[in-house]
């Protein structure tokens, strides 16, 4: 989940908790957007912790050789 999915998510949920005052049997919209939120919020932990993860530095060594098999000088 990206950025994006994750803002989604938390906008449709606060719409749905706050805004709505629909009702429908059998689902609490309220229960729903709260529900949404919190995955929007959990997706957007994940991505900035990944992302961080990704960004420790490495270094790469390589060494290339000549044609006669020996390390150049």
């Amino acid at each position: 989940m990206g950025i994006g999915a994750g803002i989604l998510l938390i906008v449709v949920g606060a719409i749905l908790a706050f805004a709505v005052n629909a009702t429908v049997t059998g689902i609490d919209l309220d229960v729903v957007g709260w529900i949404l939120m919190l995955a929007g919020v959990a997706g957007l932990v994940l991505f900035v912790y990944f992302s961080r993860r990704h960004r420790t530095s490495r270094t790469v060594t390589a060494e290339r050789y000549d044609d006669s098999g020996q390390p150049p000088l």
